[in-house]
């Protein structure tokens, strides 16, 4: 039995979700989301609430429970309130700069990293070395992050790259002499 999947989901003031045809919807001041419920999850909208309950007694319907119910808990939550990220650039001459719908990076390479910002993603440079993506979608946001870190992992033994804050880069050693 689930436990996260038996909790119904409240829907707050100002937002909307309806539901029909296996598709959930929502629509609130900080956008809209569509989910696909899987079709071993009954859904059901009634009361300012939503609630999941899987249709059989399998594995699929029992594990897909619980997943569904999650995702569309922090889609409403993201309707009223953005998720946000923060990176921090580490590194001798790396910045970083918001031009028009891109996001351009100086990460020690010889070029310039250019990065299009995604339509629903906000990203703003607090500091020529902070970053801050914020978004209605939390796997969008956290994407967005995740890709930009690619360009630089963190590197153990000097400690530089891109750094998502609130993160432990592990240090190694150096070469000894």
């Amino acid at each position: 039995m689930s436990r996260i999947g038996k909790h119904p989901i409240n829907i707050p003031s100002g937002v909307s979700v309806s539901f029909a045809d296996g598709v959930l919807t929502g629509k609130g001041k900080n956008g809209e989301f569509s989910f696909k419920v899987h079709e071993s999850v009954c859904t059901e909208v009634a009361d300012g609430k939503v609630t999941f309950k899987p249709s059989g007694d399998d594995k699929v319907s029992r594990s897909m429970w619980g997943t569904c119910r999650a995702i569309v808990s922090k889609s409403i939550e993201g309707l009223t309130t953005k998720f946000s990220k923060k990176l921090n650039l580490v590194g001798v001459g790396y910045r970083a700069a918001v031009q028009g719908k891109n996001l351009v990076m100086q990460l020690g390479y010889s070029h310039e990293v250019v990065v299009a910002i995604p339509e629903g993603i906000t990203v703003v440079c607090e500091a020529p070395t902070a970053i801050r993506v914020s978004g209605a979608d939390r796997q969008m946001v956290g994407e967005m992050v995740k890709g930009l870190q690619k360009y630089r992992p963190p590197e153990p033994y000097k400690g530089k790259g891109v750094i998502i804050e609130g993160q432990y880069v592990y240090r190694k050693e150096g070469k000894k002499k």
